[in-house]
């Protein structure tokens, strides 16, 4: 099973207590999970393990200070660009000291500055002894790193540095790693489920030069990808002709060129899906006999016999157990009705409606404007919109029916 962290960029920061030494599996078991990793040391941390077993942990140099001292020519660690490359961030250990400059913005060390410009979600896991644990001042700074937006992982009982016995000893890193996991798939909230997305033109051929197409870019699909990916779900792309890129670790891309191919490859894979949305333009017809070799230019007029290609989208909606279905319409004209009645004879659960005569909705833009319509023909419409945000609004309301 694909680990939440898979794919994702980690900022693990070490500061200098006892239990920095667990920073090492830490590391190993991020990279296990997929994630990409890179760790920011306090001054102090150092004394308890050392940067050249993180760095060959995480496979990339551990940043120290603002600028490398032993080159007064080298570029600085910019604290800012750590704080935005980062997904999510670590602080483990995080000691009393360090949680209490975290509380105040005392930024005395690069870790510091970078924690202060992160814009994404921080956990930290407090390492300390008994006494300093329950100390009425470590307290407030829990609560007050968890009004700034932080996450602790809760400390646990044990052996201490100090021989005691109590509350204190830092969590475990198997544990750090599987709160974090847990908390990100709570976040997620598609991160049980599989999507098969179809998207862009078809082509059909009618010589080996010449094709029958559309001008879909396959933008909206790609988009739609990404949202559900970014929901955690795995996503199955089946992408028809389009130099449109769309990467994550959850996207499958399966590339086809005919509306035959995206059919076999609809029913190839329908069977493992929870959700399925068509987005692509697949073309109505295709040539009955394509030619063999390129047709010359021999005379004035050209008649080419075309016949139906199968709808993948009738087809899905007609399987007995057929997953959560979304479609898309595009209309010129009568948009309502005609969207109505495709969405009842394709047994659609959500329906898409495109209409060509909207300004920045169609083909070949990066903007759309769409109207919703659910089994219970309710009209949801929307204001055009850049394709990643329609998108955010599609996702929405496919997550308001089947969770």
């Amino acid at each position: 099973m694909i680990s939440v962290l898979s794919g994702k960029k980690v900022l693990l920061g070490v500061t200098g207590g006892i239990a920095a030494y667990k920073s090492t599996y830490i590391v190993r078991l991020l990279i296990k999970a997929g994630a990409a990793v890179k760790v920011i040391m306090t001054p102090s941390a150092r004394d308890f393990v050392t940067p050249l077993t993180l760095s060959t942990l995480s496979k990339n140099p551990v940043l120290t200070h603002f600028t490398n001292e032993e080159d007064e020519n080298d570029t600085w660690n910019n604290h800012v660009e750590l704080g935005l490359w980062a997904d999510l961030m670590i602080i483990a250990p995080a000691t009393a000291n360090t949680m209490s400059k975290m509380v105040n913005g005392n930024i005395d060390n690069l870790l510091l500055a970078t924690y202060c410009s992160a814009k994404c979600p921080v956990y930290f896991a407090p390492a300390m002894d008994l006494d300093m644990y329950k100390h009425p001042s470590t307290i407030s700074n829990f609560e007050k790193l968890a009004s700034y937006g932080n996450l602790m992982v809760p400390a646990g009982e044990g052996e201490l540095a100090s021989g005691l016995s109590g509350k204190g000893r830092m969590a475990e890193p198997e544990e750090i790693i599987s709160f974090i996991e847990k908390d990100l798939q709570s976040k997620h909230l598609l991160h049980d489920k599989t999507c098969l997305i179809t998207a862009g033109p078809t082509y059909e051929a009618i010589d080996p030069v010449r094709f029958i197409g559309n001008h879909s870019s396959g933008k909206m699909g790609a988009a739609l990808a990404l949202e559900i990916a970014q929901q955690g779900a795995r996503v199955i792309l089946i992408m028809g002709p389009s130099a449109v890129k769309v990467e994550h670790h959850l996207i499958k891309r399966i590339d086809v060129q005919s509306a035959q191919q995206m059919y076999d490859a609809v029913h190839e894979k329908i069977a493992q899906v929870d959700l399925a949305i068509f987005s692509a333009a697949v073309a109505d017809y295709r040539p009955v006999n394509p030619a063999g070799q390129k047709i010359k230019k021999k005379s004035d007029t050209l008649q080419i016999e075309l016949v139906k290609n199968p709808d993948i989208l009738a087809s899905v909606g007609d399987l007995k157990n057929k997953p959560f279905l979304v479609g898309f319409a595009l209309e010129t004209e009568n948009e309502l009705e005609h969207a109505f009645a495709k969405a009842e004879k394709k047994n659609t659960d959500l329906l898409v409606l495109n209409s060509m005569r909207d300004k920045g909705a169609g083909f070949g833009v990066d903007t759309n404007k769409i109207s919703i319509i659910d089994r219970e023909k309710n009209v949801f419409d929307f204001e055009t919109k850049p394709k990643s945000e329609v998108a955010k609004d599609i996702v929405h309301e496919i997550i308001q029916r089947v969770l």
